[in-house]
């Protein structure tokens, strides 16, 4: 048995009772499971401050100084009890402020004994303040050697972190180095390593929690991100290469009457090149004999909707049936009014079936699908109720993808005897590099310009001061017969701050702009369902004038006629998320607006994304832009949560660079040995098992 699955009581300073605490909180069970809870940041111990150089305005978050203790005072009484130690040094004072455990902290601090303190630094009225401290005496500190001047900090629970504190976790996880440090086994053959710079997997646990110095630091992190995000590509690789071997996709071997009379008597307006070119990628997908995965990205707007029709068209010439999945309920009822209008007078069967749905338009849906009557049926996540049976299910596109997770859509593909082919949309852009990684199985397709007729959306940044100038232009769009968006964050549901926004907006609005003449509805989360479609519908059929709303409508409402979007608070957004939502205008052919508001103090991140949003329309600029801003931030978000893997270091968005590096490793390694047999991949065999994912489904299938 490998040391590493030994279980973590054993340690020393763990024991039955702390085991089970670092398990109910972390999932730590094993050694192996503590050597890879990693710090998210580290302090420097090596420095020892002087008091005077303490100072707000040197913005510290952790300081080391050496002190002597000149008094202790008590204050409070009861549970609001604190106890103030007065300590200085030859250039200043300082006070240290336990509120917890002072019978404790009482007994072992002795007046006129000089101690290490180390802590957060507060201010108050310009003194030093430290809460809770760590205090060694000189004596200790100086018999101490740190196993390393950088100190870890490390993830915890408010539970685990008052049995544990920072100190604690640092010191088990020492004795569990100490346990195994000359039983780690490198997965990585010699070469892969030589090959890719990387230094062993025994130097890299050592210097993550204990870094001897920043460049190892940067090495060893390199390393067990560049180990994951291996694990994942062979896993995705291996997939593929199986997927690709097996020939089992549908045939739509004919273009027939359906799709001809589509393309040449009811396109709305000609088809762009990026839309042509989307299409015959489809196409040459459909008769290759492989089961397709595609991956359709299009900005707001470009006409991914009339792609996927098109597409399905393809599928009732052959005979087979096609569904569409939308995230909600608004967004299906309103891709069935599309696809309707577009195939009126066409001897094409369309239904609709959604949660929401009465039993009667249930039933004809569910008898039309079974008896093969119905060729497209569009829905809801209620397509993947197991009653929802097709006769011959052989296309199915997924609209905004990120609202699914995985194994939803993996329910779908099981509804036919052969997996169908899957078309997956999304609006939110995704560098393509990182598409082509992130899902490394599926084939991107990009639909990279807008429709004629279709007119950048103007964006401007104004901060509260231009309130009257905003409500001015407001009117007089409206006075051209325009609608307007008013959007508010929302952060969490519950938060009381954000609904204040939101109701005290709606007052603002609703006084500036009286009844009659102007009539402005409202929608968020907390109203009852029929409250908010009926606003909606107000809103869509153009009664209200106004919708002021939370970033519900973020996906998908389509109301021609709005061309003003207004969004509050903008800088609480996040990049593209203020993209998806400024595409909610600019669907008719008059000129729209976006207005950012913010108020006057803005950090500097926040400022260069309103900036970017007022330079650039191109959702890819924005989204490649979001990552260097923000790492990890929205695309991870929306990405994350339907990835299968359990990633402790590696952002598949952050760490681009080493995510392509390990890419390619995984591809020589693969072409040299595709099933990992080898006696020298012994070890990236067990790398990939440890990334393969959630086992049930075989996820390279889907998207």
């Amino acid at each position: 048995m490998d040391t590493l699955d030994n279980d973590i009581k054993f340690v020393a300073g763990v024991g039955e009772a702390r085991a089970k605490l670092l398990e109910r909180e972390l999932g730590i069970r094993t050694l192996g499971d503590m050597l890879s809870h990693y710090p998210f940041r580290y302090i420097d111990r090596t420095r020892t401050y002087r008091i005077s150089e303490i100072t707000e305005a040197a913005g510290l978050s952790y300081v080391q100084f050496r002190a002597r203790i000149t008094g202790v005072a008590y204050a409070g009484t009861g549970r609001k009890r604190r106890f103030t130690a007065f300590a200085q040094d030859p250039t200043g004072q300082a006070e240290l402020v336990w509120f917890q455990g002072v019978k404790w902290i009482e007994k072992r601090i002795e007046v006129g004994r000089e101690y290490l303190v180390f802590g957060r630094p507060s201010f108050y009225r310009g003194e030093l303040s430290v809460a809770h401290p760590e205090l060694e005496t000189m004596e200790q500190a100086l018999s101490r050697k740190a196993e390393s001047g950088m100190q870890g900090i490390y993830p915890s629970t408010e539970k685990l972190g008052n049995v544990l504190g920072a100190k604690g976790m640092y010191q088990i996880i020492y004795n569990a180095w100490t346990l195994v440090k000359d039983r780690i086994a490198d997965p990585l053959p010699e070469a892969v390593r030589t090959r890719y710079g990387l230094i062993g997997l025994r130097d890299a646990i050592y210097n993550i929690h204990f870094p001897q110095s920043q460049e190892a630091l940067r090495q060893a992190q390199y390393r067990l991100k560049f180990d994951e995000l291996l694990g994942v590509q062979l896993n995705i690789q291996q997939r593929r290469t199986e997927r690709l071997a097996k020939s089992n996709g549908f045939l739509f071997t004919r273009v027939g009457g359906v799709f001809n009379t589509f393309y040449t008597e009811k396109l709305p307006f000609p088809l762009t090149g990026a839309q042509k070119r989307v299409i015959r990628e489809i196409r040459r997908d459909t008769v290759t004999g492989f089961q397709m995965n595609r991956l359709l990205q299009g900005d707001v707007g470009s006409g991914k909707t009339l792609v996927a029709l098109m597409s399905m068209l393809l599928a009732v010439d052959n005979g087979f049936q096609a569904c569409m999945m939308a995230p909600t309920e608004i967004l299906a009822r309103q891709h069935y009014a599309t696809v309707c209008k577009m195939l009126d007078g066409m001897d094409v069967k369309v239904a609709v079936l959604t949660g929401a749905s009465k039993a009667r338009e249930r039933r004809a849906s569910l008898e039309g699908i079974a008896s093969g009557e119905v060729d497209i049926l569009i829905g809801t996540h209620a397509l993947i109720e197991d009653r929802v049976q097709f006769s011959n299910l052989g296309f199915v596109v997924i609209d905004e993808q990120h609202r699914f997770g995985v194994e939803q859509r993996a329910r779908l593909w099981t509804k036919n005897l052969q997996p169908p082919h899957i078309l997956v949309m999304t609006a939110t852009p995704i560098p393509r590099t990182l598409a082509m990684t992130l899902y490394g199985d599926l084939d991107v397709s990009v639909i990279d310009e807008l429709p004629p007729g279709r007119r950048p959306i103007k964006t401007f940044h104004y901060t509260d001061a231009a309130r009257l100038k905003l409500f001015g232009f407001m009117r007089q769009e409206i006075a051209k017969g325009r609608q307007v968006y008013v959007v508010y964050p929302l952060i969490k549901e519950s938060e009381a701050m954000d609904y204040k926004d939101l109701t005290d907006g709606y007052e603002a609005i609703s006084r500036d702009f009286p009844l009659p003449q102007y009539v402005t509805a409202i929608c968020h989360g907390k109203m009852k369902p029929a409250d908010k479609e009926e606003s909606m519908r107000q809103f869509k059929q153009g009664e209200a004038h106004i919708l002021v709303a939370t970033s519900v409508i973020e996906v998908g409402v389509d109301v021609p006629n709005a061309t003003v979007m207004v969004i509050e608070s903008a800088e609480r957004f996040g990049l593209s998320q203020l993209h998806q939502l400024r595409g909610r205008v600019g669907r008719g052919g008059e000129q729209s607006y976006c207005i950012l508001m913010s108020g006057e103090k803005l950090s500097r991140e926040s400022r260069a994304r309103l900036e970017a949003m007022c330079e650039t329309n191109d959702g890819f600029r924005l989204a490649e832009l979001d990552l260097k801003l923000r790492g990890a931030g929205d695309i991870n978000g929306t990405l994350q949560s339907g990835m299968a893997f359990d990633l402790k270091i590696a952002s598949p968005t952050a760490d681009v660079q080493i995510l392509t590096v390990s890419r390619e490793a995984a591809a020589e390694i693969l072409a040299a040995d595709p099933a990992l047999a080898h006696p020298q991949n012994r070890g990236l065999e067990a790398l990939r098992r440890r990334y393969s994912g959630r086992e049930e489904i075989d996820f390279s299938r889907i998207s």
